[in-house]
């Protein structure tokens, strides 16, 4: 039987992926987590081939959960970061922590089928984006973008500012104190060389990271 462990905060996400694969796959079990204490929980508990997981939920962040899988060598469960960031910068970030591929929440289901097929077959899976993106940086292997500076919970924080949140509402969706997010701003404002939310917002739009 297919084991598929299903990672995010809103159910109906969860409902939805569910049909979506449940329609393609045939003996499939699932199990679902709302944050990333109960992922790690629920990985203890049961072999799983795979995890499909969101990189914004309560508590520790999905970034922050594949850094912990590496270092508990939890990496034999296959995992795919299904999250509402287009492919890009934050791909490549998960792609290095271990993730088998990364996939926006905008993808046509389809698309979602073929990752998990992809990745059940043991091999990673790379939208054209992250590719091209790939090609780019061997290519140019001394051009690094400004936003690479960041810590990966700064470059997170970089992009819900640049969707639009505000302090508060980051610090409510990333579990974190407004000083805390407060703090991170200062951080990737300095980092980046620049003065205020609008160059912020500006600078991920011209490099499509939102």
């Amino acid at each position: 039987m297919l084991k598929i462990l299903l990672a995010d905060d809103h159910p109906a996400i969860r409902n939805g992926v569910k049909l979506i694969l449940s329609a393609e796959f045939e003996d499939v079990e699932f199990g679902e987590a709302c944050d990333t204490n109960e992922v790690f929980k629920k990985i203890k508990e049961c072999d799983w081939d795979m995890l499909i997981m969101d990189l914004n939920m309560p508590g520790r962040d999905g970034l922050d959960a594949l850094k912990q899988l590496k270092e508990d060598k939890l990496r034999s469960v296959k995992t795919l970061i299904f999250s509402m960031h287009q492919e890009g910068q934050m791909a490549m970030r998960a792609l290095r922590l271990g993730a088998c591929g990364y996939l926006s929440k905008d993808a046509p289901d389809g698309e979602l089928v073929r990752a998990v097929r992809v990745i059940l077959s043991g091999k990673k899976f790379i939208t054209p984006e992250v590719a091209e993106q790939m090609a780019n940086q061997l290519g140019n292997p001394d051009v690094v973008a400004i936003n690479e500076l960041l810590s990966d919970r700064e470059y997170q924080t970089l992009l819900l500012f640049a969707s639009g949140k505000n302090v508060s509402q980051i610090a409510n969706e990333l579990s974190l104190s407004v000083s805390t997010i407060s703090t991170y701003r200062t951080r990737i404002l300095e980092k980046m060389g620049m003065k205020n939310n609008a160059e912020l917002v500006s600078y991920a739009f011209r490099n499509h990271l939102v």
